[in-house]
């Protein structure tokens, strides 16, 4: 064995792995700028939106706890490698498809196959770096997804424009399976596979990762676990549902702005919800701790969404109060590390899986949720197709994010250090 590799080919290792990420949280985003092309074309309501947006959010959940074994057992790169691909199939679907159920089919099949990215960059991430940069990495990945998400927000609503929603998905779905190809070829689950020591856990270099089983009922045993899986949820929900499918229909309808604007004021919390994890996540990592500025962030973005909520501001200043609230929320990345180091070294895999399952599974809720809401306080004006809500009807549905964050700050509060330190059993 040489020594450890260089830090180039770990970020190249992962990276690659990353871009499967970054591809699925632009399909999880991308619907926000094609709501009315959907509604439009597929002749659905608000309730009925929410829940093809949230088709991907269901089975990405679902998928969670197997991504974890799987990456466990299987190893990153043939799990990432065969996502990605199933991925690319399941937006050709979607982009094609004729009707309604085409469209569930797809955004069923995206969510299920790119569940696995989160789960494997962790997994990549603990055989690639040391552990006292395990928050880092894990940030860089919510950078990495959320490029995706800007992407989904003013270059896609722009292709959309020029193009048809239809072709715009369709040349994602190209590049998703043009990503499989590569990853396949180049990755490595651990830097042996290149000549070099891993940094993975000495119990895990000598013994492997638990059984599947065994992993799953030393993970869901332990409360601190649970505390962390509602935790990142609740915080991660408003969020994805504002930014990903209500808050450009809110923007356009409440504030009378363009689509691209709405869309640029969006991506403008996902831009910071990218820059506030990888930046949290090195803080928790150099101060050695995660539970106090986890607790502070979740706090600080509460009152940001109660900002949001009761105080009525100009579209303007809608840019850095979504970007506040945004950065704030990227404190769940340190979530995922504290997770990690609570549990059994060789349940990393499941860890994660169970961890990330609440992320998109609340969010999943939340979205048709809303929508529901929203129909409910309708008033009968439509407009090109598409259902127009007042700002009533928004206020009504949008209390829920203040809930949800107030319930994270419970959560936080209610776990134990960890002091950035792995569990020796």
């Amino acid at each position: 064995m040489k020594n450890y590799s260089p830090v180039w080919l770990g970020w190249l290792m992962w990276g690659l792995v990353a871009m499967l990420y970054l591809l699925g949280f632009f399909q999880r985003m991308a619907p926000a700028v094609m709501v009315d092309e959907l509604m439009r074309d597929f002749h659905i309501s608000g309730a009925l939106m929410g829940n093809l947006s949230a088709a991907y959010f269901y089975s990405y959940a679902a998928m969670q706890i197997p991504s974890g074994l799987l990456a466990d057992k299987i190893g990153p790169r043939r799990l990432s490698s065969l996502a990605c691909l199933v991925s690319g199939f399941g937006v050709l679907i979607f982009a094609w498809g004729p009707n309604i159920w085409f469209a569930y089919s797809g955004r069923f099949l995206i969510g299920a196959s790119v569940a696995v990215a989160f789960v494997t960059c962790m997994k990549l991430a603990g055989h690639w770096f040391p552990a006292n940069k395990f928050a880092t990495v894990t940030g860089v990945a919510l950078l990495f997804g959320n490029i995706g998400g800007v992407l989904a927000g003013v270059p896609l609503s722009e292709a959309v424009a020029a193009a048809g929603w239809r072709t715009a998905m369709a040349a994602s779905g190209i590049v998703a399976l043009v990503t499989a190809a590569v990853m396949w070829l180049v990755v490595r689950d651990d830097p042996s596979a290149y000549g070099y020591a891993s940094h993975a856990h000495a119990s895990v270099q000598q013994n492997g990762s638990l059984p599947a089983v065994a992993a799953l009922r030393s993970v869901i045993a332990r409360k601190d676990t649970w505390l962390l899986f509602f935790a990142g949820g609740f915080s991660a929900a408003p969020v994805l549902v504002f930014a990903g499918l209500w808050g450009v229909p809110y923007l356009t309808q409440v504030y009378d702005l363009e689509r691209s604007r709405a869309a640029s004021i969006t991506s403008t919390m996902l831009v910071a919800w990218a820059i506030g994890g990888p930046f949290l996540g090195a803080l928790s990592d150099r101060l050695g701790i995660r539970r106090l500025p986890y607790l502070v962030s979740v706090i600080l973005a509460t009152l940001l969404w109660a900002v949001f909520l009761f105080v009525q501001l100009p579209y303007e200043l809608l840019y850095p109060l979504l970007a506040a609230i945004g950065f704030t929320s990227g404190a769940l990345i340190i979530g995922f590390a504290f997770a990690r180091e609570v549990n059994h070294p060789g349940t990393a895999g499941a860890t994660g899986g169970v961890v990330n399952m609440s992320v998109l599974g609340i969010a999943a809720v939340m979205q048709p949720a809303l929508g529901r809401i929203l129909d409910s306080h309708w008033d009968g004006v439509v407009s090109n197709g598409a259902r127009i809500y007042n700002s009533a009807a928004y206020s009504s549905a949008f209390i829920w994010f203040l809930v949800s964050t107030a319930l994270s700050v419970i959560m936080v509060y209610c776990t134990r250090e960890s002091f950035c330190r792995v569990r020796d059993c």
